[in-house]
């Protein structure tokens, strides 16, 4: 796994924090110091953290389970978007709906409206409504797609959720909580970061710093994808060169099967030539 470098870092300006006055004391271990009133992040305790965050979420990718990216503030938008893709995980950029995990089957059947809605454009019951139910189911599925969309193929509840802004996305954090699904976060210095099981100290403010991050944790579990598939197909070549040996193990049993039959028919037939050979002769003296 790549490992992240301190001067990548620098250079992204992960280290700002926020204005002294504004600072969350839980964050104390994770500032460096302070310069012109403003908090500056500890980066080595930044790499550790982002390592440590990347080598778990790489073995949930590699047990093929889900991660739901969460950043609904405008710098984060399309990084989150672009990454999550990237990788194939679901993300929310927009806002957060009420009980998307704590009411999760609410949220199932709205994203399964939107493939009923595809399915009526797909067979032509669309084109039978009336202008004014077109505009409606339209309208309805372009909100939908807006805020749904990107959680479509989220068939149940994600393994773990990854946050920029823990603060901004209180509610995901406590409905992930409330769950006991882990939480992995780019944490800075205004947030508390004692209810998160990832923490990772940095800037979440600056687009750069976010892509940083992300890119980094993407990385891993992209990694981690592309070991579960390695293993899976070890697995399947595993199974049909098992198959492969059973088939050539009936077959030799059968071939053995069928020699020890024609054995033993030959004895049986010299054993009655014996007999035969045996009242030959007691006939003939």
């Amino acid at each position: 796994m790549a490992k992240l470098e301190f001067d990548q870092l620098l250079d992204a300006g992960v280290h700002f924090g926020h204005l002294k006055r504004k600072w969350n004391p839980a964050m104390a271990p994770y500032i460096f110091m302070e310069r012109n009133g403003i908090h500056i992040i500890d980066l080595y305790k930044t790499v550790a953290k982002a390592d440590e965050a990347a080598a778990a979420l790489r073995q949930i990718a590699k047990s093929g389970k889900k991660v739901l990216f969460v950043a609904t503030k405008k710098q984060a938008k399309q990084a989150i978007a672009d990454l999550a893709q990237s990788v194939n995980m679901p993300y929310v950029i927009e806002r957060w709906p009420g009980g998307m995990l704590t009411n999760f089957p609410t949220i199932r059947k709205a994203i399964k409206k939107m493939s009923t809605i595809d399915k009526m454009i797909k067979d032509g019951t669309f084109d039978t409504l009336s202008k004014r139910e077109k505009l409606q189911i339209t309208r309805q599925r372009a909100k939908l797609e807006k805020n749904l969309g990107s959680i479509q193929d989220l068939t149940r509840l994600p393994s773990a959720l990854f946050v920029v802004d823990v603060l901004k996305e209180h509610i995901a954090v406590k409905e992930a909580q409330r769950l006991g699904i882990p939480v992995f976060a780019m944490v800075d210095t205004n947030s508390d970061p004692t209810s998160i099981d990832f923490v990772i100290p940095a800037n979440d403010d600056a687009s750069k710093s976010i892509e940083v991050i992300v890119g980094h944790v993407c990385g891993a579990i992209k990694e981690g994808l592309e070991e579960r598939k390695i293993e899976k197909a070890d697995a399947n070549a595993a199974e049909a060169q098992a198959e492969e040996d059973g088939e050539e193990r009936k077959e030799r049993r059968a071939r053995t099967g069928a020699k020890k039959e024609r054995a033993s028919k030959d004895d049986e037939e010299a054993l009655k030539a014996a007999v035969a050979s045996k009242f030959v002769k007691e006939d003939e003296e």
